[in-house]
This record gives C-alpha cells, sequence and structure tokens, in this order.
C-alpha cells in the first residue's frame, strides 16, 4: 500500500523489523525501572558512572539510560510506518550504536565520561545491536530477483 505522499505503508519485512526492534527496547526501558529486575536498584541514578544498578545483573544502567531505550523503543514504532523509515531506523540506529560501542571502548569507564554509564557487558551488546540493526536494515531492503 502506498500512501497519499507515495510511502510504501504496505506489510513488509523492514516495517516488521523495526516495530520488533521499537518494542524489545520499549520493554528494556521498562525493566530498567523494576526493582528485581534491575539489581542494586536503590543506587540508580539519573546519569553518571557512579550507578551500580544492573538490568539482569548484568547491564549497567541509570535513568538516562533506561529513558535513551525507551525513546529508541517509541522511535522503532514511529518509524516503523514506512519502508523507508524503518530502514532508516535500522540502519542509522544501528550506526549510532556502533558508535556507542566505540565510545565505551576508548573512555575511562570509570571517569566522568562514562555518563551513560556504560560496563563491558554494555559495551559487547552495542557491537550486537549495531551490528544486528544494519544487517537487518540491509538485508531486508534487498529486493528479490524477477522471478518469469
Amino acid at each position: 500500500m502506498v500512501n497519499r505522499t507515495g510511502a510504501n505503508t504496505g506489510k513488509h519485512p523492514l516495517r516488521t523489523a523495526a516495530q520488533v526492534v521499537g518494542v524489545v527496547f520499549l520493554l528494556v526501558g521498562i525493566l530498567g525501572f523494576i526493582p528485581g529486575i534491575t539489581s542494586n536498584y536503590d543506587t540508580m541514578q539519573f546519569a553518571g558512572h557512579e550507578s551500580e544498578a544492573k538490568l539482569l545483573g548484568l547491564f549497567q544502567v541509570s535513568i538516562l539510560h533506561n529513558l535513551v531505550h525507551l525513546a529508541y523503543g517509541v522511535a522503532g514504532l514511529a518509524l516503523a510506518r514506512t519502508v523507508a523509515s524503518a530502514r532508516t531506523y535500522l540502519v542509522g540506529g544501528g550506526a549510532i550504536y556502533l558508535v556507542l560501542w566505540l565510545y565505551g571502548l576508548v573512555i575511562d569507564l570509570e571517569s566522568g565520561a562514562n555518563f551513560v554509564p556504560l560496563n563491558g557487558a554494555d559495551n559487547w551488546l552495542h557491537l550486537f545491536l549495531g551490528l544486528g540493526m544494519i544487517g537487518l536494515g540491509l538485508a531486508l531492503s534487498r529486493r528479490p530477483a524477477n522471478r518469469r
């Protein structure tokens, strides 16, 4: 289906992938605010490496970190409305995660530069997310060869 602006809004794997990724980010953002699922919840700060709160006891989080996940989720659902914007969300969002992965590798995790905050588990997850989102965006953009 093509809307009035010429954008493809019909069923498409790119749109579905952006929706799924968006829902996962929303879920992760919500879970980051639930004590028990997030260990050391009482130490959570708005931002900064001093937050000892860890989602699933592994990924260091803060209020800012959780809000970023929620924003990524909302963006995914909003941009899943068209094929082009879903591709932009997956590829562009994945690129941002790769930049965040590189940032996490080069900063001192015990310094003020670690404002998100990040830890080693976050860094590896960001690499996986970046490559995965870009991979989905590119792989699902390929058009099948015409068959006769």
